[in-house]
């Protein structure tokens, strides 16, 4: 029997934690958490597991894929690699030709990897990169940009080490990090506090010391009784806040109005709750983590929350500190050359953006963009047309509201690509599919990973690839032959990552025995004093030079969120432990844990309507109605129904997902034109829907 072990990064969702694969004969015989990352304990969640099943899965692209019949229309012809790329680096460059190069985009997923395909699209001269943050986190890297100069991934959270953790816009326990779980888990053990904010009682609150079921949309106001509970009881950390922190006074007299006894009636939550909770807090600081949020494109207001929420974290001190918000840490703190990057090899396109971020926009960073002001240009034709879109596994159509809209839009493109390793809405509405492998049969370009112990890191391929896919690096590498990106253009994955370490004191061979090359052995804390904040004076600004010389108020007074009529609900969702969105409710083993999703609704509310638990009812919005079975609970705020997100498809080569459950974002009409107009992101749970039984 031929058995090695391979490690590598998983591809089942965002977070990519770290494995190790046990190939047996050449097939997966078992996935574990890397050994050498002591967080991991070994283990993968539930999705990480099930990436076997990926690889095995016959309903995903087999082969590149030309549309021969109407869009959607679900109608392919398998090609050869050769005539696909050709084809897709013809169109391109004849719309570059009719156009310009900007008249291009690509949005993706993000994350790690993405360095070698945002540097071909600085080379044919776009500046229209966006990823899916837009509809995730873009909020809170926006709110701590205007409050401290950082990006969100510029602090960690030291879960291990805190002694009280709040999570409002973030589900640790179902939208899970396995390093994340197990720190906290630790930290708990270890007699940190907990505190859950939530519209329901997610898996979250069950492990919760402290758990607020809060009226939907009335977070701000709760963060702001909360910060007014700080100040007037001196619960802060004043000699942290007179070093570090601008215009406090102006603070104090902004949040004088919000009491705890006026949030009560605001936020159903009590004034005593309030209190006890926010002498709890004090009690830990500066060890406390007030998370700032994962998924945050909820509101019209939540790039205030999430500022409001970072308020909180510095008044008790917690950037920087131990157990809260420690600044991150960069190869170079400890003497080492980073990666040398792709994207340096093009200058930055002339272009201005086509979604207006950073100019027509300048509170909002050029960074990833904000993809669904990308699509209102595709729509607008302004500030010029964009005719050509790569959708780089991403999912629009799944992953952003009004998707007849989105298609709509989508139409009037000359060229749409989709690639990706499953089936998608998007990829089926789509000229061309390139069909990436799996990430257990692919090798992805070399990455950083900043931290107290910034690292290294190497996805390895585990398995040849079982059908005729390829991974990131050979489709960029192809286009980048065919359109004159000769820089782009490698022959292995080998020199790929050679041109990555040169000069580097790094070789391949150093990360063959852990797949991660370490820059430190010991965790470095750097103290506030040592650190100088971003901000134009260099401290904390609550006051921000930035935001007020853009004609925007950093402290926006709060606003009471709309009321349902009778007989509906504000519409929200959100994630569980078994399955990432849309792009894993056709895998074979997830699908046999969790086939559809189910709409829980308050129990008093569902009475008034006559609905029991279990029932089938029908959820309508505009004379748009689907069927989903209820889920009858207290354990939700009456104002609200919830669904986990990424049900819903209506592909029929998925055949297990094929009609399964509700898709959430087809209730949000004209959804890409609510959003946050200070943080960006879309405002996923400002619309309402009705819910009636079918008996």
């Amino acid at each position: 029997m031929s058995t090695k072990k391979v490690y590598s990064i998983c591809g089942m969702c965002t977070v990519r934690c770290p494995i190790m694969v046990e190939v047996e004969n050449g097939e997966i015989a078992f996935i574990h958490g890397n050994p050498y990352f002591p967080a991991m304990k070994g283990g993968v969640c539930p999705r990480g597991v099930a990436g076997r099943a990926l690889i095995k899965d016959n309903e995903r692209p087999k082969a590149p894929l030309m549309r021969v019949g109407a869009r959607g229309d679900g109608q392919w012809r398998e090609v050869s690699w050769d005539e696909a790329l050709d084809y897709v680096s013809n169109k391109m460059m004849k719309i570059r030709d009719t156009y310009g190069p900007e008249s291009i985009a690509l949005s993706d997923r993000g994350g790690p990897f993405r360095d070698m395909r945002r540097a071909f699209l600085r080379g044919f001269g776009t500046p229209n990169y966006c990823n899916h943050d837009a509809s995730c986190a873009r909020n809170v890297h926006h709110a701590n940009l205007s409050l401290t100069g950082l990006g969100r991934k510029d602090v960690v959270y030291d879960l291990k080490n805190a002694k009280h953790v709040v999570l409002q816009f973030r589900n640790i326990f179902e939208a899970i990090n396995v390093q994340e779980v197990n720190n906290l888990m630790d930290a708990l053990e270890n007699e940190c506090k907990l505190s859950v904010i939530d519209i329901r009682a997610n898996v979250s609150s069950t492990k919760a010391h402290h758990f607020m079921m809060i009226r939907p949309g009335t977070d701000y106001g709760f963060n702001l009784a909360v910060i007014n509970e700080i100040l007037n009881r001196k619960l802060y950390d004043e000699a942290y806040a007179n070093r570090f922190i601008e215009d406090l006074d102006k603070l104090q007299k902004f949040v004088q109005p919000y009491t705890p006894k006026w949030a009560e009636k605001e936020t159903g939550v009590s004034a005593a709750k309030l209190s006890r909770f926010v002498e709890d807090l004090a009690k830990a600081k500066p060890s406390v983590i007030w998370h700032p949020g994962w998924m945050t494109a909820r509101y019209r207001q939540s790039f205030y929350i999430c500022r409001s929420i970072y308020i909180i974290n510095a008044l008790l001190g917690t950037f920087g500190a131990k157990g809260g918000l420690p600044f991150v840490n960069k190869p170079s703190d400890f003497g080492k050359k980073g990666l040398n990057k792709f994207m340096d090899l093009y200058p930055k396109p002339e272009a201005k953006r086509a979604d207006g971020a950073g100019w027509k926009f300048p509170q909002f960073e050029e960074g990833p963009g904000l993809a669904h002001l990308l699509f209102k240009a595709m729509e607008t034709s302004e500030p010029y047309p964009v005719k050509g879109y790569i959708a780089y596994r991403h999912d629009p159509l799944m992953g952003f509201p009004d998707p007849d809209r989105l298609k709509n839009i989508f139409s009037s493109l000359e060229l749409l690509v989709s690639v990706t390793f499953t089936w998608s809405d998007t990829a089926w509405f789509s000229d061309v599919v390139l069909p990436l492998s799996p990430y257990l049969e692919r090798e992805s370009i070399i990455a950083t990973k900043n931290g107290l112990k910034p690292y290294f890191f190497l996805r390895q391929r585990a398995v040849d690839p079982r059908f005729d896919t390829r991974a990131d690096w050979e489709i960029i590498s192809g286009i980048a032959k065919r359109i004159g990106l000769s820089q782009l253009v490698f022959d292995s994955v080998e020199d790929v990552w050679r041109f990555q370490l040169e000069g580097t004191g790094m070789a391949i061979e150093d990360f063959a025995d852990s797949g991660i090359v370490q820059t430190t052995d010991v965790p470095r804390y750097k103290k506030p004093e040592e650190f100088t904040f971003k901000t134009p004076g260099g401290k904390i600004e609550i006051v921000s030079k930035n935001l007020e010389s853009w004609g925007i108020e950093s402290l926006q007074p709060y606003q009471s969120p709309q009321k349902p009529d009778e007989g509906e609900f504000r519409l929200t969702f959100g994630r569980c432990a078994l399955h990432t969105q849309g792009h894993t409710a056709n895998n074979p083993l997830l699908f046999e844990q969790m086939a559809e999703n189910i709409l829980w609704i308050n129990t008093t509310a569902a009475e008034k309507l006559g609905i029991s638990d279990n029932e089938i009812v029908t959820v309508s919005q505009n004379g748009y109605s689907e069927t989903i079975k209820a889920k009858v609970t207290d354990m939700i705020h009456p104002e609200a129904v919830f669904v986990i997100h990424g049900f819903g498809h209506r592909i029929p080569v998925e055949s297990r997902a094929y009609m399964k459950g509700l898709a959430d974002n087809k209730f949000m009409k004209n959804g890409i034109d609510i959003y946050d107009p200070v943080g960006g992101a879309v405002a996923f749970q400002e619309h309402f829907v009705r819910v009636s039984s079918r008996q």
